[in-house]
């Protein structure tokens, strides 16, 4: 297991990398695991040109090989946060809905709270029914930094 860090416009980013996916990228506050050890390594270097790409507004779509631990629910979850186009966004009940569960959420939710590979799975693109910005990990000005770069498209 292997990590790095990217400075990017929104702070520090760390990437952490197992058997060859990407199993985390989340802001600096939050924490890697404690096996993991520092190195840049070429799926690393990959995933850094990418968010380099994607802030230079010159990539819409992420192509790199992922693996988020987490429950079935969550995974189910995390793969229809993926569906969601660059520059849109959708409720929590749109995504509750496509995984099979209208009433689901909160726990909707819940997973968006716990996707480990933010931006590359776009828990960003989530919103309230009202239209309104609700929760991110790296905090609201960084989700609405985010959208609007999105959007500048």
């Amino acid at each position: 297991m292997f990590f790095d860090t990217y400075q990017s416009p929104i702070g520090k980013l760390w990437l952490v990398e197992a058997d060859g996916f990407l199993t985390q990228l989340s802001f600096s506050k939050e924490k890697i695991p404690a096996a993991a050890k520092q190195q840049e390594t070429s799926l690393l270097a990959k995933t850094k040109q990418q968010l380099k790409e994607y802030f230079a507004q010159n990539l819409k779509v992420f192509d790199l090989p992922l693996s988020p631990k987490g429950t079935e629910f969550q995974k189910k979850v995390w793969q229809a946060l993926q569906t969601v186009p660059y520059g849109k966004t959708v409720s929590y009940k749109e995504i509750a809905k496509a995984v099979g569960n209208e009433k689901a959420v909160r726990a909707v939710g819940g997973a968006n709270n716990r996707n480990p590979i933010a931006l590359i799975i776009p828990c960003h693109r989530i919103i309230g029914a009202n239209g309104n910005l609700v929760g991110y990990a790296g905090g609201l000005e960084v989700k609405e930094f985010l959208l609007t770069l999105e959007k500048e498209d």
